[in-house]
């Protein structure tokens, strides 16, 4: 499904606040938070370092009083350049800089859930630098219609609990989130994406784009907040 109507066939799936993680956490447990180039604080801390990210992620929800940090769909970071995975010599328009998943952080060991009905389609370890480490995709048919959705940053014993086609239910306990050492070197979190068509794709699917490719992506993997409707 790559179809203009993509985004409302999302949002039409659910009525209210969807969880992705731990369904103990409540919607007033979320705080949205700006990592882009564009946020003076990111300056005063080593990005290159998972340990130092998953301080501020830490100190950064509990100043604000809440459990559960999430945002980053379409947002352009600076955090990429520290791997050559994202790296481009054509130029800045070829620099992989703009995030289309939506990032939720938490920490790790943390329950990932099916957001919606479906089954496994494909899952690996995508274990580079940067990348997204153990990942999951589901494959989901809906009134008719057909789309998939990405689960990145897990646990590697996650991937020890799955089978290929397996059916899994709304709301099921699929995986839990990684630790920095096997989820691509990141402060845990679920990298949650949305794709129409995953283009021959299995077990990885890219979640970062240029801003020569924004378009297509944009259109391929809508906002996935449109399913989960956490607030901001």
């Amino acid at each position: 499904m790559i179809a203009s109507n993509f985004p409302q066939f999302l949002s039409g799936l659910t009525s209210e606040f969807t969880p992705v993680i731990d369904s103990s956490y409540l919607q007033e447990d979320y705080m949205h938070i700006d990592l882009s180039g564009t946020n003076k604080e990111l300056s005063e801390v080593d990005i290159s370092s998972s340990e130092d990210f998953s301080v501020y992620i830490r100190e950064y929800l509990q100043k604000h009083g809440k459990k559960v940090a999430f945002g980053g769909y379409n947002e352009v970071r600076d955090l990429y350049r520290r791997s050559e995975l994202f790296s481009a010599s054509e130029g800045e328009e070829m620099e992989r800089n703009i995030h289309i998943g939506l990032d939720i952080w938490a920490e790790a060991g943390t329950a990932v859930l099916a957001v919606m009905e479906g089954k496994v389609h494909s899952f690996q370890d995508n274990a580079t630098f940067g990348d997204y480490g153990p990942t999951i995709i589901l494959e989901h048919h809906i009134s008719g219609k057909t789309y998939f959705s990405l689960y990145g940053h897990l646990s590697k014993h996650s991937l020890q609990q799955i089978s290929v086609g397996k059916e899994v239910k709304q709301g099921e306990k699929l995986a839990t989130l990684g630790k920095p050492s096997e989820n691509g070197d990141y402060a845990p979190h679920l990298h949650f994406q949305l794709m129409g068509n995953l283009q021959g794709k299995k077990g990885d699917y890219p979640g970062v784009t240029s801003l020569k490719e924004l378009d297509f992506y944009l259109l391929n993997c809508p906002d996935p907040n449109l399913l989960l409707k956490i607030k901001k």
